[in-house]
């Protein structure tokens, strides 16, 4: 997306760490832990699209419900700014958690079980507007009526619920619900992967001219690199808990430095009959987050990797002439690796 980027700081995330314990035996006892977030660190511009990409199991998810604490992070801060103050979230009492929450919404991937299917699209669309006590009840009719139409329903379709319509059609509703209090932020996660991809192009379309009209902040997760590139300003990798690479959309599209982000780069289906690309296979599958390889996170699979990727873990480094460009990678001055073509 070609837009002209704000530089203020909408969202600081420092050192996040998500562990959840592993219990064994009759006793329960703790036996270790899941490292789901292990030490992440990024910032979101006002009026910029984040995009989090990445494998099941890497973290994404995860990490998105952090920033609304719908999971209480283990280690770490969380700082919105919000009309010149700044709020950390990560200690945010139940009335101030709820005032943040008034300017974070998300949106969850699967548009079937995100939506009560007790109550009407009306009544949805006007939750959030309940719960936080704005408007009479003909203004919150009123805004439920006027979200309808952005998302490119028919008003006339409040007092339907949500069985009688399709997926699509559900994840637009899921849109209209999550602006109906006008966030700051809005967390899409993966809200078009349950969806057949000529309805995914439909429901990025939508986001992405919300996004331009509501000058909305978006952190946008998804594990499809072409979903990503279409919507995002910059993008962030991640791997087994840890942020591999950032950068801006073009730059990781066209020149990436981490391995793993060249891996997922080279799965883009090419468009077109008879064309096709030299895919990077990865072998074995995404370790066991309960017991981390030592070194580098990605090496078990890295075609790349040599001695010191096994035994020391890479800091995330900012590029040479390009401080808003971050890999973690011990190579990644001396590899020169093949971008989406």
């Amino acid at each position: 997306m070609n837009k002209v980027q704000s530089t203020l700081e909408l969202l600081q995330v420092r050192e996040v760490k998500k562990y959840f314990p592993v219990r064994k035996g009759g006793w329960r006892r703790v036996s270790g832990q899941v490292k789901a977030v292990d030490g992440v660190s990024f910032h979101i511009n006002e009026g910029e699209t984040l995009g989090l990409v990445g494998e099941s199991g890497s973290g994404k998810t995860t990490l998105g419900r952090c920033i609304n604490r719908l999971y209480q992070p283990t280690a770490g801060a969380i700082e919105m700014h919000i009309d010149g103050k700044a709020y950390d979230i990560t200690a945010a009492r139940k009335g101030e958690l709820k005032e943040i929450r008034r300017n974070i919404q998300m949106i969850f991937q699967d548009p079937y079980s995100s939506l009560n299917p007790r109550l009407t699209i009306g009544d949805i669309i006007q939750e959030p507007l309940i719960i936080h006590g704005i408007g009479t009840p003909k203004e919150r009719r009123l805004r439920a009526e006027e979200l309808l139409d952005k998302v490119g329903l028919d008003k006339n379709q409040m007092i339907r619920f949500p069985h009688q319509f399709s997926g699509g059609q559900r994840q637009r509703i899921g849109v209209a619900r999550a602006l109906s209090i006008n966030p700051r932020l809005v967390i899409c996660d993966e809200p078009v992967s349950a969806l057949d991809v000529s309805v995914q192009a439909q429901v990025l379309n939508l986001l992405a001219d919300l996004q331009e009209e509501l000058d909305l902040t978006l952190l946008f997760i998804a594990h499809d690199m072409s979903v990503v590139e279409y919507i995002s300003d910059r993008v962030m990798v991640m791997y087994l808990g840890k942020i591999a690479e950032v950068a801006s959309s073009d730059v990781i599209y066209e020149q990436p430095r981490h391995p793993y982000t060249e891996a997922l780069l080279s799965a883009i289906p090419k468009p077109g009959i008879g064309r096709s690309r030299d895919r990077i296979i990865l072998e074995g599958n995404i370790p066991d987050p309960a017991h981390p390889p030592p070194g580098c996170p990605f090496h078990t699979r890295c075609m790349y990797a040599q001695g010191i990727c096994r035994t020391e873990v890479p800091a995330l480094s900012a590029l040479p002439g390009n401080p808003d460009a971050f890999v973690a990678c011990h190579r990644y001055e001396e590899l020169s690796l093949r971008g989406f073509e």
